[in-house]
């Protein structure tokens, strides 16, 4: 009975070195997504810090499992099904205000699916491109400020969330 609970815990984990590279990018991938989620927590966007964390895990979850059983082509059918998943939860995450004309939630449904991307790449073992990855749209989700700057210059102030009538 425990010989069978252990080989159904290390199954896929051939040895102490395959067994840290998981942890290790299980890790990796739950603390690269809560980077991002942190920075859409803290811009009070509907998907924060736990939604960002999951989804950069799940992917490198199902990257981590499929690449010690499956061929590169498995894995690129897992990828593909990744893609399709996270744009139905993006896709769920856009609203458009048809009295307003405008559409929100387009930049959730894309820092959802950069980590996801995150997730996969770290999932691959690509630690490296991860970080990177991530301090990218570190950098751009910060241009939000930069952006409110240039609407209100052009609509002259009208229309600004923050502007008490």
């Amino acid at each position: 009975m425990m010989d069978a609970l252990w080989q159904e815990l290390t199954s896929g984990l051939h040895d102490s070195k395959q067994l840290a590279r998981a942890v290790i990018r299980i890790l990796a991938a739950a603390f690269l997504g809560g980077l991002v989620g942190i920075q859409r927590e803290s811009t009070h966007k509907p998907a924060g810090l736990r939604t960002h964390m999951l989804v950069c895990l799940a992917t490198a979850a199902f990257i981590v499992a499929s690449s010690s059983s499956l061929s590169q082509e498995g894995v690129s059918r897992v990828i593909q099904g990744i893609i399709t998943g996270i744009g139905f939860l993006g896709a769920g995450a856009i609203l458009k205000r048809s009295k307003e004309h405008e559409i929100k939630g387009l930049t959730t449904a894309a820092s959802v699916w950069m980590t996801a991307a995150i997730g996969v790449v770290v999932g691959l073992g690509q630690l490296g491109i991860g970080l990177m990855v991530t301090a990218f749209t570190l950098i751009i989700l910060a241009l939000e400020k930069i952006e409110r700057r240039i609407e209100h210059k052009h609509t002259g102030g009208v229309n600004d969330p923050n502007k008490t009538p």
